[in-house]
């Protein structure tokens, strides 16, 4: 147990020390897909063709079959790409088994827009609709109505502004509405908004209407977000590139959830990171990547990750993004998110600031079981009510509540591990690990040898499927499908694995219950 201790400490100090290529971000179908589509040459990406069909479900649709509400982003978008593939081995069949998928599927937009729809899904959805309506006539298509006015209200908006400024958050979906290459720049990296499809699209416009000075750099940059997906194929890409801010601030944030912030073995890995965002950090906060919009949840985690550091960074870089007893995202958002204010609390308790609205809100935020599950950024559940823990625990030593842990014990699988979906995940163990590490430490014995139970079988469901050096394959992080920020989530299991381990070991020496 030492040595796979050691062995984990290792893989985080190497994983953190790999932080400044821009990051580590899973294969995109959607992002693909639409790639493909505005690529404009099949043969040069038969490769690519290849793997898109090889993620198609049994169904007929891509994504997980878990979470349906995350399917049509993906399905659109690998339908009309491959219907315009049609000579390549699979691409008919691929095609048809989509639109058979399509006809089946129940509208979710057909009377309302979930809480937690995927990004974008206002502009990129009804679009996707007339295209299909014009390539496939007469076939029953969803026509997610519930969209169609908030499409409507978003494009009066953007029509009034000649362009908009790099790194606005409405270019992150530019795919879906521009058709001028002057209403959008390149960035710094080469990307419109930090969106392969959205550069895809934006580049394709750019070459057809001759303004190709800045093509060279949307080719650089696609190139580059395709490296980071590791798949190795040429024309793959992921749901969002880079992400140099956001993934470094979920990667030490997670550190401090599993006891290891401080840890001597990491020590000078977190303080060049600490450093780094310390001098990124401005008045208007940070967002997911250097050049583009700030945000509060980006911002929050950085103030924690400063904090936990030992530097007192500036509050005012995120009270402009509140309002009255909310801390909105982004300005301008179509609903608040539940994990961006359980951030925003830890921020304020850390840096030893009034929190009474916020702490209300996200209390007032849970399921009638005791935990977080309508959260716009994760599809777990376990992600929000693991930081919400953290969050409420943080500054107030004898906080428990015996309803979550309750809650959360009882969601257990049978196999020791805990998972939104029809399987355990590592991830999602990780995060039931981080908030019971939170209870423990203010438990009863009775309580706390309910916990180290439940810890010895996850630890042991943990053990039999680590493997050194993997790569997370699930997507349950919400962009506009799911995807997998590949280095934050192994982080996240490594983390919780060596929680789990140390847990372990205090309970063989002192007896059960003993905290880590």
């Amino acid at each position: 147990m030492n040595a796979l201790s050691e062995q984990i400490l290792f893989e985080l100090r190497h994983l953190l020390s790999e932080m400044s290529d821009g990051g580590s971000v899973g294969p995109s179908v959607y992002d693909t897909a639409r790639a493909l589509q505005f690529h404009g040459n099949v043969t040069g990406r038969q490769d690519a063709y290849a793997w898109l069909i090889a993620q198609q479900q049994a169904d007929g649709g891509w994504g997980s079959t878990d979470f349906p509400l995350f399917r049509h982003a993906p399905t659109w978008a690998a339908l009309l790409a491959l219907h315009r593939a049609d000579p390549l081995p699979g691409a008919a069949d691929a095609v048809q088994a989509a639109t058979r998928f399509l006809e089946r599927q129940p509208d979710p937009y057909a009377h309302a827009v979930p809480e937690d729809a995927p990004i974008g899904a206002e502009l990129i959805l009804p679009q996707f609709c007339g295209e299909a309506a014009s390539l496939l006539g007469g076939v029953a298509f969803p026509r997610h109505p519930a969209l169609l006015p908030l499409r409507q209200a978003r494009l009066v908006k953007l029509r009034a502004v000649a362009k908009l400024p790099s790194g606005h958050p409405l270019l992150h979906s530019w795919e879906a509405w521009g058709t001028s290459p002057t209403t959008a720049c390149p960035d710094h990296d080469g990307s419109i908004g930090i969106s392969p499809a959205a550069t895809a699209a934006w580049r394709a416009h750019a070459v057809t209407q001759g303004s190709t000075p800045q093509v060279g750099r949307a080719d650089a940059y696609l190139q580059a977000a395709s490296r980071a997906t590791r798949s190795g194929i040429e024309g793959i890409v992921p749901n969002v590139w880079p992400i140099n801010v956001f993934e470094p601030c979920w990667s030490l944030y997670t550190l401090h959830l599993a006891g290891l912030f401080a840890h001597p073995a990491l020590e000078e890995a977190v303080r060049v990171i600490a450093a780094q965002l310390d001098a990124r950090l401005g008045v208007r906060g940070l967002g997911p990547a250097l050049h583009f919009a700030a945000d509060a949840d980006d911002t929050a985690v950085a103030l924690c990750v400063l904090r936990l550091a030992g530097r007192d960074p500036p509050v005012d870089a995120l009270r402009h993004f509140e309002i009255g007893e909310l801390f909105v995202t982004f300005p301008g958002e179509r609903n608040a998110s539940v994990s961006t204010n359980i951030h925003a609390l830890h921020a304020l308790r850390l840096l030893g600031k009034p929190a009474a609205g916020t702490s209300a809100y996200v209390e007032a935020n849970r399921n009638p079981h005791g935990l977080w599950d309508n959260e716009k950024w994760h599809v777990s559940w376990l992600y929000p009510t693991a930081h919400a823990v953290a969050a409420l625990a943080q500054g107030k030593p004898q906080w428990r509540d015996e309803r979550a842990l309750a809650a959360l014990l009882q969601a257990q699988r049978d196999d020791g591990g805990w998972g939104a979906g029809r399987a355990s995940t590592f991830e999602e163990t990780a995060y039931a690990l981080f908030a019971l590490h939170v209870m423990d430490g203010n438990e009863e014995p009775t309580g706390r040898r309910r916990i180290a139970q439940a810890v010895a079988r996850a630890l042991e469901w943990m053990l039999a499927r680590h493997a050194a050096h993997a790569l997370p394959q699930t997507p349950l992080w919400i962009g506009k499908e799911l995807y997998c920020p590949t280095r934050v989530v192994r982080v996240a299991e490594l983390a919780g694995l060596w929680l789990a381990l140390r847990w372990g070991r205090r309970v063989l020496a002192d007896g059960a219950g003993a905290t880590p």
